[in-house]
Parts: C-alpha cells; sequence; structure tokens
C-alpha cells in the first residue's frame, strides 16, 4: 500500500516559497527549523513565528492588531484552529507570494521582540 503524499508533495508551490524564506533565516542567531502542529516551522529561541499548515498556507504569528489590518486589507486570513479564530495568527495563500516575505519578517521581528533570551 502506497503511503499518503508528504506535505511537501501536496504543496510544492508553498514549499518552494517557504523554504526561500527559511534560507534567508536559518544563519540568524537563535533561528531553528523545527515542528509545529506536525508542520515545518521556523522558530525564533523556540517560539515558533511562521510555518506551512496542512492546507498549504502560510500561517505566521503578529500582533492582534496587524492581524486585523492585514484581514482588512485583504492582504491574508484569519487562521483558524480546530474552529477557533486564532487572536495572534494569520494565513497567506501561496497565490500571493509577494506578501509571505513582508509577513514572515514581521512575525519575526514580533516573536524577537516577546520572547526572553536564554
Amino acid at each position: 500500500m502506497a503511503s499518503a503524499p508528504s506535505r511537501r508533495e501536496k504543496f510544492p508551490e508553498s514549499y518552494a516559497i517557504f523554504d526561500r524564506i527559511v534560507d534567508e533565516y536559518r544563519d540568524r542567531p537563535g533561528i531553528s527549523l523545527g515542528r509545529m502542529f506536525a508542520s515545518e516551522g521556523l522558530s525564533v529561541r523556540g517560539k515558533v513565528f511562521a510555518f506551512v499548515g496542512f492546507t498549504g498556507k502560510l500561517f505566521a504569528k503578529l500582533p492582534e492588531q496587524r492581524v486585523g489590518e492585514l484581514i482588512e486589507a485583504g492582504d491574508a486570513d484569519p487562521a483558524i484552529m480546530r474552529d477557533k479564530p486564532m487572536r495572534e495568527w494569520v494565513t497567506l495563500a501561496p497565490a500571493r507570494p509577494d506578501t509571505w516575505d513582508r509577513v514572515v519578517a514581521e512575525a519575526y521581528a514580533f516573536v524577537d521582540s516577546i520572547t526572553p533570551a536564554g
């Protein structure tokens, strides 16, 4: 019996964008590639700030006010987990790769600022 396709196989366009972003962050202090909800995610000092979810969308952690601004502007969608909106997370479709770099940079800056140095 064949195994189910991996997320990378199911969403190659998403991972092509995400992998390029990972390459930009990989060598920064405190950055690692870890797991978030069974997905690969970028983290700073152990706190995830961006990952590709099970639908192929980018998830990014931002201040609640910024989440609202991005959603209102039509640049992002609310992140819904188990039928509950996540106040500090947005999702971005791979159809808008131009927004991924900017939003990941904002997510990194936000999580870096709220995560104590170890």
